[in-house]
């Protein structure tokens, strides 16, 4: 094994350090006092804040790696989009494709060939962090690239999609005084 490389190297959350380099965020640390008493000392950040910060790490390196070289400034929604499809190799979920046997079927009986994606949760919840660490790394939100119609749309495509793939459409969540009427107001 290279030096540098061993898991002994890698930080309590289980990523190399070199992913917290770079970040300017707002973040979740708070200042806690020292056992001695001489001086604060930042508290670790929360889980979300450490999920936001590899994010916002791993989607810069995607700009750096992109061909030819995208900068912040010049990264619009459809580079958002790209970025997306590209963390779909990476998925866990099954989404049957419109072929397959198994497409709407919620507990298919045998295993297909249908491709593996991110869950669209999974990248609700990714687009939401980004939103947010952008802003907090001094872009505005009126040129928010995780915010664009496209992406929203795209998100919504997704949703849609996994959710007749795998035999239950998600729902829209109702509202409390929504559901009690439509139980009889009990």
């Amino acid at each position: 094994m290279e030096s540098g490389s061993g898991p002994s190297d890698l930080g309590r959350d289980g990523n190399p350090p070199s992913l917290d380099r770079g970040w300017h965020g707002g973040g979740g640390g708070h200042a806690v006092p020292v056992s001695d008493g001489t001086s604060p000392v930042a508290a670790p950040p929360n889980r979300y804040e450490s999920q936001k910060r590899r994010d916002w790490a791993t989607f810069l390196q995607y700009l750096r790696n992109h061909k030819p070289p995208l900068t912040l400034p010049r990264c619009s929604g459809a580079h958002v989009i790209e970025f997306l499809r590209y963390l779909d190799q990476f998925g866990k979920t099954k989404v049957h494709v419109t072929g397959c046997p198994h497409f709407g079927n919620p507990n298919p009986p045998a295993a297909c060939a249908c491709p593996l994606k991110q869950a669209w949760g999974s990248l609700d919840a990714l687009i939401g962090r980004l939103r947010a660490a952008y802003e907090e790394n001094g872009g505005r939100p009126e040129s928010n690239p995780f915010a664009a119609g496209a992406v929203r749309m795209y998100l919504r495509e997704v949703k849609d999609g996994q959710g007749k793939a795998r035999g239950f459409p998600y729902e829209k969540k109702r509202k409390r005084s929504a559901a009690k009427a439509a139980d009889g107001g009990s």
